[in-house]
């Protein structure tokens, strides 16, 4: 499955009302500006912070595993914040 086919999917597994603790964001910079923090997507399943943290973690290595990625991605806890 193609990284952004993987985080589409996920993306659709999002709940209605998480807890705020359990909801993690994916990031990536710019290859202009190594600092900037950009809003790739939000993990926020009912899962629980651990099904969240996993699949943000594992989206994060796929986007950065692709070839030619210049780019780093992340995950933080919490939802996105500039």
């Amino acid at each position: 499955m193609k990284p952004f086919a993987l985080v589409a999917s996920l993306a659709l597994l999002v709940a209605c009302n998480p807890q705020e603790g359990d909801t993690f964001t994916l990031y990536r910079n710019s290859v202009l500006d190594p600092d900037m923090r950009l809003h790739v997507a939000t993990f926020d399943s009912v899962d629980g912070a651990n099904y969240n943290s996993g699949n943000c973690s594992i989206a994060a290595q796929l986007f950065g595993a692709q070839p030619g990625v210049k780019t780093r991605f992340w995950c933080e806890k919490g939802r996105f914040k500039k």
